[in-house]
Parts: C-alpha cells; structure tokens; sequence
C-alpha cells in the first residue's frame, strides 16, 4: 500500500503536492518562461478537429514592417517598455509560461468555483440552473464532473484547430517580432524564430474568451480582464505589435465560433432529462428483475444528468460510443454481487492511513476540479518539463480531454442503462468517508476518465507510461476504499477507458504532428 502513496508522492510530484498532503496546488510564479524545444513552424498541416482546413478563415496579410503604421505600434511597445512597473514585470512573468497552460488553469479555477450542487427548496425539491439567467441561484453552471470534462475538451480543442491555422500564416506571411525587427525594443521573455503574426497568444485568447463565456457565462467580467492582461502582457514583452493580437483574436473567435456551434447542437442541453425520465429508469430496472439505484440524499436529489450518454462525442461515432458500453455487472441478485458488496464492507472497515489518503487525494469531490481538472492538472505538470510550443501543447491537451469527454458520455451511458445501486445502498453497513455520489454506480467514473487519461498521456510522454497506469490504477481503487464502488465497477471502468484513450491515440497518430 504505501507503494501507491509514493506513486501520488513521485508521479503527481512537488510542483502541486505539497509534500504528498493531498492538496492540489498551482505553480504560479515559479514556472520558467515558455521556450519550446521547436516552433513547430510547420504545424499548419497538421489535421484539425472540426476546421475543414487551416485556412478556413481567411487572415488578410500584414503591413510591412517599414509602413509609418507598423513602426507606430513599434513605438507603441517601446512606451509600454519606457514606463514599465513591478506589476507589468510580473504580468510578463505570470504569461510568459504559456497561454494554453494559464488559461487550462484559469479554467480549473472556474470549475472548482462552479462545482457545488444546488441546495433545495423549502418544499423539497431541487432547482437546477439556468444558462439564460446565470447569476440566480443557482449558478449556472454546476460544473460536476461530466460537465468539466466537456468543459475542457471544447476549449481545448478550440486552441488546437485555431493555432494550426494560426501557423499556417505565420508561415505564410513571416513577419518577424517586433524585438527582431526594432532591436531598441527590449525582449522580457524568451525570443524566437516563430514569426509573429498573427500572434498565437491572441488566438487563445480569441478561443477562450468566446468559449469559457458560453460554458461559464455568469463570468464574463473576470474572463475578459484575464483577456486583456494577458494581450498587454504580449505588448510590454516586445514579443507582439498590437497587430499581431488583432489578427490572432480574430482569428481565434472565428473558430471558436464553429465549436459554439457544434456545443449548443451537442445535446448536453437535455443531460439532466425530466422527473419522466427518472422514473422510467426506476421502472425499467425494477422491470429487469434488479435492484434500481436510488439517491441516498435526503430529500432524494434527482440523478445527475442521465442523458448525457447520449452527447455527441469527439473521437468517435454514435453507434461506436454504444459498442464501447460494457456487459452488465453482475446481478443484484447473485451470489457474484453480495460477494462484491461484501469485499467493500471489510475494505471499509480495515482501512489503513495509507488508504484513507489515496481516497482523499483522488476524491475530487465538491468545490474541486473534478477528476478530468485533476488529470488536467498532471498533464500541465509534465508538459511544463517537455518544453512544447503552444501548438503542440494544445494539442496534447485536445487529445487528452477529447478523451475524457467521450470517457464521461461512454460511463454515464452505461450508468444509466444499468442504473446499478450503490454499496451503501444494498449493505447500509458500509459508511462511506467522502460521502456517496448521487449516481448509479457502474461503471466508476473515476476508473474509466484515468484509465482515458493514462493511457493518452502514455502516448504523448511515453517515458511515464508506468507512472501515469500506476496513478490510474490507483485512482481507481481509491473508490473502492471510500466504499463508492464495487470491484466490477473500477475494473470494467479501467477496461472501458483505456478502450477510449486508444482512439485518442489512434487520432494523434494520424494527425501529422508526431511525438
């Protein structure tokens, strides 16, 4: 057992484990400035996501660097530069480690904030909130797991598509920045040979802005000052003209607003289904011969979002997301499930401090950012040692969540086709210690995102294929000693998810970038 407590202690590492004490953390200002190992100029060939090519979206091309225009922004930067502050040295600093990489974390910070189940009503109902009136409570979004790992996978995907258009006219119209066209202008981060236009930050910040408002739009304020601080941060390093953002964060909404598509026609709309819904799910188990779940809540809270199997995924098709749902476990009747339930009863009541921290560090519960943010969060800490340019880190991580987005449609698929009770319910011997998701049990959640995400980043970071299964697997049985899950389902969940990673792979293989 403590074998696994060292692999949260090695694997997740000092950069957000304060010495192993389960605690999540960012690494703010201690991140060195971005300076990628290559530019990846050619990565406007890649293969897009939902882009039919790079050039899609026409980019018009730049003012010569001789033109009195250019030479103004020019100036503009060096009166940046001439009455620069602590604070604007710090804000070069806090962008300088990467655009992908801050606003992935700006994007945790929003999920945690709006991961918190709704309360209910005095007459014992629950609300559920609402996208049109997001500030009522209560706020939109709730942001539970299912919900994250959407989340991030738009966002994500969204940078990706729009830096490999971004660097197909960088390519194509190579104008240099402006620190290599003016050697006065004092160059505060890394240079680099990457032209600069249209500026890949401003294409993030083109993405982010139109995506995070849609997915957190009670928050748009705050999003749009991370916006700005993060073009000024462009500006008073010497690395963009004002230009160079225009164009990338037209760019960038641009494409973003073909993933807006996509996300409002995806059926995510209809996920949480209606007290109809519910009720057949009740009846139809009960129909099978089987006992249903029920929400160990009081008053019962209705079932968090049974309709999302039925999301569009990314990797995959329709009837391939139905082929990819397991057999069902065994019966709540057989011999093979009271054994089962019996196993967590005497995990739950022998459990080491050894166990009991692996349960807490891959809780991920309310108020966090969920096991997808959690897996995020590892991602961003090895990536962070790769040196990738910003395109290649988006695209890591539009492989990585692209995957746990299909994970959480296949596993809430399942959970609702099944609608297996929980441990708890059928033993009410078994006291959980992070308390009981209000959800059918199998498959674990937990198993089938780590079991995406390992196997994913295995592929990117082959040297950690090791660790990153060590850390699933651990994940996985942490539910097992929280009392959570059954053994079937963390295991068939492991199975489940690498199936899912492997399409992750399978699209990165073919997408022209290499490793």
């Amino acid at each position: 057992m403590k074998k696994l407590v060292l692999y949260s202690c090695l694997f997740i590492s000092t950069a957000f484990v304060n010495s192993c004490s389960k605690k999540i953390e960012s690494r703010t200002d201690e991140i060195a400035a971005l300076k990628p190992a290559k530019t990846d100029i050619d990565a406007g060939t890649w293969k897009t996501i939902l882009l039919t090519s790079a050039t899609e979206f026409a980019v018009a091309a730049p003012a010569a660097t001789t033109t009195p225009d250019y030479i103004a922004q020019v100036n503009e930067v060096k009166t940046w530069q001439q009455n620069i502050s602590w604070q604007d040295k710090k804000l070069v600093k806090y962008w300088a480690a990467g655009g992908v990489l801050r606003w992935n974390e700006i994007m945790r910070e929003l999920v945690a904030k709006h991961n918190l189940p709704p309360y209910q009503n005095a007459d014992g109902t629950y609300p559920f909130p609402s996208a049109n009136n997001p500030l009522a409570y209560p706020q939109f979004p709730f942001a539970n797991p299912p919900y994250a790992a959407r989340a991030y996978a738009y966002v994500a995907a969204a940078q990706y598509d729009a830096l490999v258009a971004a660097h197909y006219y960088k390519k194509l119209y190579n104008r240099a920045a402006p620190y290599t066209v003016d050697a006065t202008v004092n160059a505060l981060i890394p240079k680099s040979d990457l032209p600069s236009y249209p500026s890949e930050d401003a294409v993030v910040i083109g993405v982010c802005t139109e995506l995070l408002k849609l997915l957190f739009p009670g928050d748009q304020d705050f999003i749009q000052q991370k916006a700005e601080a993060h073009k000024r941060a462009r500006l008073i390093a010497g690395a963009n003209v004002r230009s160079d953002l225009e164009a990338g964060e037209a760019l960038g909404k641009a494409v973003a607003q073909k993933f807006v598509t996509r996300a409002r026609g995806d059926r995510a709309g209809a996920a949480a289904g209606n007290s109809t819904v519910w009720a057949q799910l009740e009846t139809n188990t009960i129909a099978r011969g089987e006992t249903p779940w029920i929400s160990l809540e009081t008053p019962k809270r209705p079932p968090m979002l049974p309709a999302f199997g039925k999301v569009r995924t990314f990797l995959f098709d329709s009837l391939t997301a139905v082929s990819l749902r397991p057999a069902a476990p065994p019966s709540t009747k057989s011999d093979a499930f009271k054994k089962e339930a019996e196993e967590i009863y005497q995990i739950t009541q022998n459990l080491t401090r050894d166990q009991i921290a692996i349960v807490h560090f891959w809780a991920d519960g309310v108020a966090t950012y969920t096991p997808p943010g959690h897996w995020n969060a590892i991602a961003a800490d090895d990536f962070i040692t790769k040196n990738f340019s910003e395109v290649r880190w988006a695209r890591n991580m539009a492989l990585l969540n692209m995957a746990m987005m299909d994970a959480a449609i296949v596993c809430w698929d399942t959970k609702y086709t099944y609608f297996n009770p929980r441990p708890s319910q059928v033993d009410p011997r078994i006291k959980t210690i992070t308390g009981v998701p209000n959800f059918p049990a199998y498959i674990s959640g937990h198993s089938t995102f780590s079991a995406a995400a390992a196997t994913t980043l295995s592929y990117i970071v082959p040297e950690k294929a090791a660790s990153y299964d060590a850390m699933a697997k651990e994940a996985s049985i942490s539910r097992m000693y929280g009392g959570i899950h059954y053994r079937a389902d963390c295991e068939v969940g492991l199975v489940v998810g690498k199936n899912i990673g492997n399409f992750a792979v399978t699209k990165g293989q073919a997408d022209g970038a290499g490793n």
